[in-house]
């Protein structure tokens, strides 16, 4: 089983809900074991700021999918919850993130694990400290708590 590291976001419609209906699809699956999770944080949008505020939060799950198998199940999850991708960082229904993966590095023309932003988004670092605050980032060799107090003191 691999330990990875999901980031769950939502702007429209009943967030909070839609973050449970995502995470109740994810234990859905055989393949997947949620094992912990963070506290609800509501974010200012990132990248368009002209949309409603986010509800944000992580999940630590357990999986025996493949990382390219992972991001087709969350995606199906997106699209059965009613994620329509319109545009970039564009108000979302559900948006399901892969943080981390074991200590995996891969880049892919659809996925990046490390995920790419990941350290320059309080909106992911916060809620996953709580969860995997020494968990280290393969790629910056930072656990996610320096990476956090990072971000915050502005380095």
């Amino acid at each position: 089983m691999a330990n990875v590291y999901l980031g769950l976001g939502s702007n429209l419609g009943d967030r909070e809900e839609n973050l449970e209906k995502a995470i109740d699809a994810l234990n859905d699956f055989d393949e997947i074991d949620v094992k912990d999770r963070s506290r609800v944080l509501e974010t200012e949008p990132y990248g368009k700021t002209d949309q409603p505020e986010f509800m944000n939060m992580c999940v630590a799950i357990e999986t025996r999918m493949s990382p390219l198998s992972l991001l087709e199940t969350v995606l199906g999850i997106e699209h059965s919850l009613g994620r329509v991708r319109e545009e970039v960082w564009g108000p979302r229904i559900i948006d399901i993130d892969i943080l981390l993966y074991e200590d995996l590095e891969l880049e892919l023309d659809d996925l990046s694990i490390p995920h790419k932003e990941m350290h320059k988004r309080s909106f992911v670092l916060e809620p996953l400290a709580e969860i995997a605050p020494d968990v280290k980032h393969p790629t910056l060799d930072k656990t996610v708590l320096q990476l956090k107090e990072d971000l915050e003191r502005g380095d």
